[in-house]
């Protein structure tokens, strides 16, 4: 087995690069190295990655249609795990062609790679954020993903259907994962964990938003990576006699799957603020804000189909999640 990994610098795609390698496995991962945020925290990730001989790296950017092309026809890959992406919510509003090109040129890029090599199986992060205005907690795979409320969000229910296409064209197996709420050493600084921490070591103000009325499936990092890594193995079957008319719409007469991938249980915003300020040992003045565009006010997730898949079953809390966190980010940050 040779995996490739996309966004290997980035959060999750780190954790994946490095848990593969921990289990004795070849890698070759690529990441662009963007600018999104700072790039000192993305060399750090990979400089950890380093001491495995099984580990190649190469920097190129998935938009370059023959960069793509070339990695496949030289590594000899037998599974992908695409990761790459431009993220955040709130970014896509302002800078909508880097959603385009990441999310969109990328992800064709890698499914022709893994269609012209044979590829055994292409595992792919979509997004909780594809459930957008839906209200019916908790969120079920089979619920209408027709009305996202971001660009971003919107990408990554066009990989979903791009992933379709292949795997019904071509037979290549495809498995979407829709991540809730990632977080935990490591973790991406303008998502929520990293601000919250920095609001009350410096001692600033912290925003919050919606006036707080809000609530997450916040998931470590360890239990995404380890339902991850089960699926590996399980390349998705055509189902016998499915229809669009009868069938569920995360299985398909393809070899394609789409599963959510959280912790099943949602914590309120403001408990989770409360567990940052319990573990870092301080607290912080709060402004109550507006809801921004692009936002939800809840997410939850239905995580049954996965467990019947792989067994998967979440098992670090959000307080003991945050306690690690919180230890690395007063290492990494001190």
């Amino acid at each position: 087995m040779k995996v490739l990994v996309t966004g290997s610098a980035g959060f999750i795609g780190f954790h994946v690069t490095k848990r593969l390698l921990d289990e004795g496995i070849e890698v070759v991962s690529v990441d662009n190295i963007n600018d999104y945020y700072d790039i000192k925290l993305k060399e750090s990730r990979l400089k950890q990655l380093e001491p495995y001989p099984a580990h190649k790296f190469i920097e190129l950017d998935l938009a370059d249609r023959d960069g793509v092309a070339n990695l496949f026809e030289q590594e000899k890959i037998t599974h992908v795990i695409h990761l790459a992406a431009q993220a955040g919510v709130r970014y896509s509003i302002e800078n909508p062609h880097a959603y385009v090109d990441s999310n969109l040129i990328g992800h064709v890029n890698i499914l022709e790679g893994c269609r012209h090599n044979k590829i055994e199986h292409l595992i792919y992060a979509s997004s909780s954020s594809v459930y957008g205005l839906n209200k019916k907690m908790p969120f079920s795979e089979t619920d209408s993903v027709d009305h996202p409320v971001s660009l971003y969000a919107a990408t990554k229910k066009a990989n979903e259907l791009l992933s379709h296409t292949y795997s019904h064209l071509y037979g290549l197996p495809t498995t979407g994962l829709r991540f809730f709420t990632v977080y935990g050493p490591w973790g991406r600084p303008d998502m929520s964990p990293i601000l919250f921490a920095t609001a009350i070591k410096n001692q600033q103000p912290l925003k919050v938003f919606n006036h707080g009325n809000m609530s997450r499936d916040f998931t470590y990092i360890d239990d995404i990576v380890e339902g991850i890594f089960r699926l590996i193995p399980k390349q998705p079957e055509q189902v016998d006699g499915w229809s669009v008319e009868e069938g569920k719409s995360n299985e398909s007469s393809a070899p394609y799957r789409v599963y959510n991938i959280g912790c099943g249980k949602p914590v309120k915003l403001l408990k989770f603020i409360e567990c940052i300020e319990h573990s870092m040992g301080g607290t912080t003045e709060k402004i109550y804000m507006d809801m921004q565009p692009g936002d939800v006010e809840a997410t939850w997730a239905n995580t049954n189909n996965l467990f019947d898949a792989v067994d998967y079953t979440p098992k670090v809390d959000v307080e003991a999640g945050v306690k690690r966190f919180s230890e690395w980010f007063n290492d990494y940050y001190r």
